[in-house]
This record gives structure tokens, sequence and C-alpha cells, in this order.
């Protein structure tokens, strides 16, 4: 079992004994998730923490597109309900890397694979992506990435 698996485990027992119904229901979410996914891959090869992280990022942006739907339908409590979630959720994922480094390893990177403008996108994305394994939001990297080769 991975290290994350386990202390979402450790938290669920937590949370069980704290009655903290929110924190509960997310735990037991993310656990019932990570066993589908277990399932999936075979049962003899265990979750990577890398596969939990891919995991919670997932069920995050489930989330978010969910409060939206809600908060575009009139439903108030509901997308907060959502946003709250989040926020259980957020605490498994790794620290999330200040702007300023990851422009320093975009601009390594487009350096590195001879980026010239926007139409190198998609190589310095990919090795970007690569290299932040999980420590800076997808969509802010792109963006990121965007605004350094236009600049090019």
């Amino acid at each position: 079992m991975s290290d994350l698996l386990l202390r979402i485990q450790n938290d669920l027992v937590e949370a069980m004994k704290m009655r903290d119904d929110l924190r509960l229901s997310v735990l037991r979410m993310l656990k019932s998730a990570a066993q589908m996914a277990q399932i999936e891959k075979g049962k003899d090869i265990p979750l990577t923490d890398d596969e939990v992280i891919v995991l919670v990022r997932r069920l995050i942006k489930q989330r978010n597109e969910a409060a939206e739907m809600y908060k575009s339908g009139g439903a108030q409590d509901r997308a907060q309900k959502e946003l709250d979630e989040i926020k259980v959720l957020d605490s498994y994922l790794p620290e999330q890397m200040p702007e300023e480094e990851i422009m320093k390893i975009i601009a390594d990177i487009s350096s590195q694979v001879g980026a010239s403008g926007p139409k190198d996108m998609g190589k310095v994305m990919g090795k970007t992506m690569a290299e932040l394994k999980g420590r800076a939001d997808g969509g802010k990297v792109k963006d990121l990435v965007l605004r350094h080769l236009s600049s090019l």
C-alpha cells in the first residue's frame, strides 16, 4: 500500500472517531475511488502515490465542475458543499510550486528543445508536466508556457 493510501486510511479512522461528517464522506469517496482504480489496475499491483495523486486531481476537477453547475443553477449551498470537499481533497496533494520556479523550469525546457514560439507548445508542455509531476496545476502551467512562448 502506498504511503498516501495509508495516510488516507488513517485519516478516515480519525474522522470516524471525531465524527467529522464532511471529512468522513470525502475520505470514503476517495478510498472507494482508489479501490476501483486498484481493481482496474490489477489486484497484485499496488497503486503508487503518483497514481493516487492523479486520482485526487480527477476528483477535485469533478467537484469544481459540479460546483460551477450548482452556482449557475442557483444552488449556492450545494456549490459550497462541493468547494468544502475540494478543501479536504487538496490536503492530499503535494505542495504546489510557486509561479517563479515554474517559469524557470519552462525557460530551461524551452531552451533545451529549441522552442521559438507558440507552435512549440506541445514539446514544451509535455516535458514541463513530466518535470513538475503534479506539483503544479496543468491549467496554470499551460497559461505560463503560452505566455513564455509568446514572448519569444
